[in-house]
């Protein structure tokens, strides 16, 4: 975990830093510009579908020693091999490791390769409507949008390398990776705004530090004990793993559909709606936010591969430390951060003499409040899905759909602004998801256990 708030701060340290130079060096029409890439760029993501994670946390089963994966749920392991797992020497299955790879290599080839076609089709052609109203740098901003759709492609045709990192438990080591790219990634942008290169020098810079993090990560993952073991076996049915891997991961894939809509919607729609000074000034409220979300969620992402192991071993007792952990460190770093950002952002703000400003205080603090709840249910989501069960794949549509419905009736029948942007997700997550998850997770790890005298 603690190698994991160092990657995290690299992370969220390197926008920060970063930050000051966009705002400074850039006007209100670039930072929108800018902020719809980075929307872009989340919402491709979405073409992954939910098969990164599920890969991650089956190969998490397959490293705790279990022989075959399911549909839904963990096959479970011996007493001993749990104890073994836990201690890092469990019996790992190559011939099923082997076939888990195979079948993600082919995966990905895919995937990415729809990526380039939507890119250079609809993504072009709504990116090209944008810059009708934008009065910059034309070029610039084209070359960045082409730099933009090699690194989405290239980004999820290696996306795999960080299932394999989890998976394995290198947690410490994919931090220390991400570390050293975001590094590179933190100095190349400064240097090439300074230049005078504008967006394309972000996308480029953010395109190197993704080239350098992948063969990092390969290095790490494929040793020569590692190659040694996977050569001397016949890799397991592809097909039959990706037929047991496939539910579940086109369910996280429509649950991350619903979170986008959710998420990231407002960016876009409202981008048709408002002015490009207007978006960016949501939209840099919302990287902070999503800054204090990196910071919050950070424990459950660093145990993920131990929930997963947990969940194997049957081992209630660590599910419940865990929890507790993550979910006290989560409250505290949206109470205190959140503070801190409404009262003192727009101070900051100031003193770097922005050419944008965050949002009003009340829009701020409500916006806080909703990322908080967001945070709380996805949390309590992951742990849910740690059992390898998905039931909230069909609310997270109905939110989403919520969401787009809620921005159409506040930004273009009711005319609400900037206020329809903030409060469209929030009330969606609220109706239903924000309270339901959290309540689940309560009653499956303390509640029901108790109520059978096991607590």
């Amino acid at each position: 975990m603690a190698w994991s708030y160092a990657a995290t701060f690299f992370w969220v340290g390197s926008g920060l830093i970063l930050f000051p130079f966009i705002l400074n060096k850039m006007p209100a029409e670039t930072v929108g510009i800018w902020n719809i890439f980075q929307t872009i760029t989340v919402m491709v993501a979405i073409l992954d579908f939910g098969f990164q994670p599920s890969f991650a946390r089956n190969l998490s089963y397959v490293f705790s020693g279990v022989k075959s994966l399911r549909k839904e749920g963990v096959a479970a392991v011996e007493d001993t091999v749990y104890t073994a797992a836990k201690e890092g020497v469990a019996a790992v299955d190559y011939g099923l490791l082997k076939g888990t790879l195979v079948a993600m290599q082919r995966l990905f080839r895919i995937i990415s390769l729809a990526a380039f076609v939507l890119l250079a089709t609809a993504g072009t052609a709504y990116f090209m409507y944008i810059l009708g109203k934008y009065s910059g740098d034309r070029t610039d901003a084209i070359a960045a949008w082409v730099l933009l759709i090699v690194l989405n492609c290239y980004d999820l045709y290696t996306l795999y390398y960080d299932a394999l990192l989890k998976g394995k438990g290198y947690v410490r080591r994919s931090q220390q990776i991400m570390i050293v790219s975001q590094s590179v990634y933190l100095v190349l942008a400064i240097g090439l705004i300074f230049a005078g290169l504008g967006l394309s020098a972000i996308v480029a810079s953010r395109l190197v530090s993704i080239v350098i993090r992948r063969v990092l990560s390969r290095r790490v993952f494929f040793t020569c004990e590692m190659r040694q073991a996977l050569s001397g076996v016949e890799a397991d049915d592809p097909k039959e793993i990706m037929r047991a891997i496939c539910p579940n991961a086109v369910k996280i894939g429509l649950t991350q559909l619903g979170s986008l809509a959710v998420n990231k919607s407002a960016m876009l729609i409202g981008a048709a709606f408002l002015t490009l000074e207007q978006v960016a000034s949501y939209g840099i409220t919302l990287q902070l936010l999503e800054i204090l979300c990196n910071c919050s969620t950070v424990p459950y992402r660093a145990f993920s591969p131990k929930l997963a192991q947990c969940r194997a071993g049957k081992d209630l007792a660590g599910l419940r430390h865990y929890y507790l952990l993550c979910e006290a460190i989560l409250l505290a770093i949206w109470i205190a951060g959140g503070s801190v950002a409404v009262l003192f952002g727009d101070d900051v703000l100031r003193l770097i003499k922005s050419q944008t400003m965050f949002l009003p205080t009340a829009m701020f603090a409500v916006m806080v409040a909703f990322h908080l709840l967001e945070d709380n249910q996805s949390m309590a989501s992951g742990f849910i899905m740690s059992d390898n069960r998905i039931p909230f794949f069909i609310p997270s549509l109905l939110s989403g759909a919520a969401t787009v419905l809620l921005l159409w009736l506040f930004l273009d029948v009711l005319d609400w602004g900037i206020w329809g942007m903030v409060l469209a997700p929030g009330i969606a997550q609220l109706a239903y998801q924000d309270w339901k998850w959290p309540g689940f997770i309560i009653r499956e790890l303390f509640v029901e256990p108790k109520r059978n005298g096991k607590l």
